[in-house]
């Protein structure tokens, strides 16, 4: 039986062998659809995401001129369960307030909600588009606050929704615009086959730090410290392969790497332990050992 929610741990925070730089950050996810306009309409108007640009079946959106997500149409796709791929992407804000308005929204607006969490170290929204994929609206509590914590307090609690909303002086007044212009993709959260292979590749290849482990059936793993950048769990998917031909899935997830030294020093190690990269017009594309795509992408 998994966890009601992804960040529950308790697990020693592990060295790493290979270390990717500690400003790396999570990009664009880039996801298959059924129908490009009902997706659009639905991050658009519900998600608050900005369309950033339209063309037939494709469509970019972001927060202010940042993409953080990108559809693609896959006509009659139907959900990929219980194949390997998107647990949850996760929309970054960057106020408690923030979040606080999107609560609002959801409730004026009834948006339907699959959990509100606390993790100690963030407080999360979740929700599910309608191909079924997963989404994570959250806030960051202060650095200061977790930093040093993260494999002893990362938990999943109920969230306090009166405190969340007092944190606004006056919730009646409150207008929703959209996710504000700060938003990031904070994290993405992966179903794969097998966390031991999973973390193997992430940590001693890619080189991020294992934060926390839950046992055989979950891991979280982030650079330069952040409680996580990437999740990975077998809740829906031990021993399973990639979603087939014509699914709704992920097709890539970003990874953002400062300098193009440092990506090309990276894509050396998977090259290095038998992972061939390719090259992308935007970056190296390298696949984990349970075939999710990655792109590494340099962000000079």
């Amino acid at each position: 039986m998994s966890p009601t929610d992804p960040e529950e741990m308790g697990v020693a925070q592990q060295p790493v062998a290979a270390e990717i730089a500690a400003s790396t950050a999570v990009g664009a996810v880039h996801l298959s659809v059924s129908d490009l306009g009902r997706s659009v309409a639905y991050y658009r108007d519900l998600v608050g995401l900005q369309l950033l640009e339209e063309q037939p079946g494709l469509a970019r959106l972001g927060a202010g001129s940042r993409e953080l997500l990108r559809l693609v149409e896959l006509p009659g796709a139907s959900p990929d369960l219980p194949s390997t791929g998107l647990y949850h992407f996760a929309l970054l804000v960057p106020e408690r307030a923030d979040l606080a308005r999107w609560l609002l929204h959801a409730a004026r607006d009834r948006v339907p909600l699959a959990g509100l969490s606390d993790h100690f170290v963030s407080e999360a929204l979740y929700l599910n588009d309608p191909d079924g994929h997963g989404i994570e609206i959250y806030w960051d509590r202060p650095r200061a606050l977790w930093e040093g914590q993260v494999a002893s307090r990362m938990t999943t609690v109920p969230l306090d929704v009166d405190s969340l909303i007092e944190e606004l002086p006056d919730p009646d007044a409150e207008r929703f615009e959209g996710l504000p212009t700060g938003t990031a993709m904070g994290h993405v959260h992966l179903k794969v086959s097998n966390v031991d292979t999973t973390v193997a590749f992430y940590r001693d290849v890619l080189g991020f730090g294992l934060m926390a482990q839950l046992g055989a059936s979950a891991a979280f793993l982030g650079a330069g410290g952040y409680h996580h950048h990437i999740g990975a769990n077998t809740w829906q998917s031990r021993g399973a392969g990639p979603p087939p031909p014509g699914s709704a899935a992920l097709r890539r997830a970003t990874i953002v790497i400062p300098e193009a030294t440092e990506r090309d020093r990276v894509a050396r190690r998977v090259a290095d332990a038998g992972r061939e990269p390719d090259d992308d017009p935007d970056g190296v594309l390298v696949r984990d050992p349970s075939g999710i795509a990655l792109l590494l992408a340099a962000a000079d």
